[in-house]
C-alpha cells in the first residue's frame, strides 16, 4: 500500500487505514480471532476461529465493489466461514485472490507481487 498509495508504512495503524480509506479502500481482517500455534497461516486451529461480521460490514458499507484477499489463507478463509453464512444478495462481490505480501512467500518478488497488487488501485 505504501507502494501503490504512498502510505507512509511508519504511521501507526490507524493512521494508514485512515489514509487508504481516502483512496477508497478499506482495511478488513476475514478472522476476528483465532489460536495459532505459530506465525504461519497453516497453525490457525480451525475450532478457535471466529469470524468478522462481514453481513454487518456490507450492510453499512454498500459501495463495495471488490474483496481482495492477502493470499490464499485469507481468501480460504472467507469461502470457508463467511460466505457460506452471507444472504444471497451479498455473494455476488468479485473476490480476488492477490499474492501475500509476507516475507515468508517467497515464490514471486516485490516487484512482481507489486504488479498483482496495482489492480486495486486501477479498479
Amino acid at each position: 500500500m505504501e507502494s501503490i498509495y504512498r502510505v507512509d508504512r511508519c504511521l501507526v495503524y490507524e493512521d494508514r487505514c485512515r489514509q487508504l480509506l481516502k483512496h477508497k479502500v478499506a482495511v478488513w481482517d476475514v478472522l476476528k480471532k483465532c489460536i495459532r500455534k505459530s506465525s504461519l497461516d497453516s497453525d490457525i486451529v480451525g475450532t478457535s476461529v471466529i469470524v468478522n461480521d462481514f453481513e454487518g460490514f456490507y450492510a453499512t458499507h454498500r459501495h463495495i465493489r471488490n474483496v481482495y484477499f492477502n493470499g490464499a489463507m485469507a481468501e480460504k478463509s472467507y469461502r470457508q466461514y463467511v460466505l457460506p453464512s452471507l444472504p444471497d444478495h451479498m455473494t455476488g462481490i468479485p473476490l480476488v485472490r492477490l499474492p501475500s505480501t509476507s516475507p515468508a512467500h517467497a515464490a514471486l518478488s516485490f516487484e512482481q507481487k507489486l504488479a498483482k497488487w496495482e489492480q486495486i488501485r486501477d479498479a
